[in-house]
């Protein structure tokens, strides 16, 4: 792992994730694949953060299975048709690289994301597409970069239809100054606690990404889970509550109705239990 930036560093990548989208867009814009008939994202930690992201964004309507490894190995039954995005921003995460030189064995389609190291050097070797990306930042600060090349490569393939004016309107409403106010308020009101995360399955991606920034920026521990499982497990540790827990319930304006009704009642109920809980809806043109 890198080193930590200090703050102000921290703050001008954040500031500046716009540009960040941009580029990683323009990076995919030359590789496209025949189409898979199954899609792995294999990285870890915070390089593993674009496949959680990609499945949450496609969601609805793309027939292709998605799955994100996390480990050492893939799957047995990998073969050719299978497309794989081996993610490291060092390149030179070891279970990356295994399930790398896995891939390549099974002949599946293979591309690489790396800011250099090892992963770029055998996509070299091995004649493999290799997307680079900008070196010098904490890898959970890189997903614009490692995560639209991904989605550029898809339209590039003609697997999902044409993204240019979605990236056009994030990136304009990334620039806006309306954020840093909210980010604020929320801060003040998590200082000294414990937060938990909750969302729907299809926003899972952001939920923990949420989880992930409090264990790396901020030091603490944070934990996330999604409707409807956590009130079949999770829901029950508010019988007896044993941590100065903050609760964000993360909403989706397409989020269902069943969701959105459990997500009004979980939040009653553990209010009952003088535990405080924040809702923030998320709001937008894209499905």
């Amino acid at each position: 792992m890198l080193a930590d930036f200090d703050t102000k560093d921290m703050y001008s990548v954040i500031r500046n994730f716009s540009d960040q989208v941009k580029k990683g867009w323009n990076l995919g814009e030359n590789i496209k694949v025949a189409e898979p008939d199954r899609i792995i994202i294999t990285g870890m930690g915070g390089s593993a953060l674009p496949g959680e992201i990609l499945i949450s964004y496609l969601t609805k309507n793309f027939k292709i299975p998605i799955e994100v490894n996390k480990n050492y190995n893939l799957p047995e039954n990998i073969n050719s048709k299978t497309l794989v995005f081996a993610i490291s921003y060092s390149g030179n995460t070891e279970e990356t690289l295994d399930a790398f030189r896995q891939a390549n064995r099974k002949s599946c389609q293979l591309i690489t994301i790396s800011s250099g190291g090892k992963l770029c050097e055998l996509s070299k070797k091995l004649n493999k597409p290799s997307i680079k990306v900008p070196s010098g930042i904490q890898p959970r600060l890189s997903y614009g970069y490692l995560f639209f090349p991904i989605l550029r490569v898809l339209q590039n393939s003609g697997l999902v239809p044409n993204q240019e004016d979605y990236i056009m309107e994030l990136t304009d409403k990334l620039r806006k100054d309306i954020y840093k106010k909210s980010a604020s308020d929320i801060s003040e009101r998590l200082l000294g606690k414990i937060p938990l995360i909750y969302s729907s399955e299809r926003m899972y991606a952001v939920a923990y990404k949420w989880k992930i920034n409090f264990n790396e920026n901020s030091k603490i521990h944070a934990f996330c889970n999604y409707f409807p499982e956590l009130n079949h497990n999770e829901m029950v540790g508010y019988t007896n509550p044993n941590g100065n827990y903050y609760v964000i319930i993360i909403k989706d304006e397409l989020d269902e109705m069943k969701i959105r009704k459990r997500m009004k009642l979980t939040k009653d109920l553990i209010q009952l239990k003088k535990c405080p809980v924040l809702d923030l809806e998320l709001k937008g043109s894209s499905d």
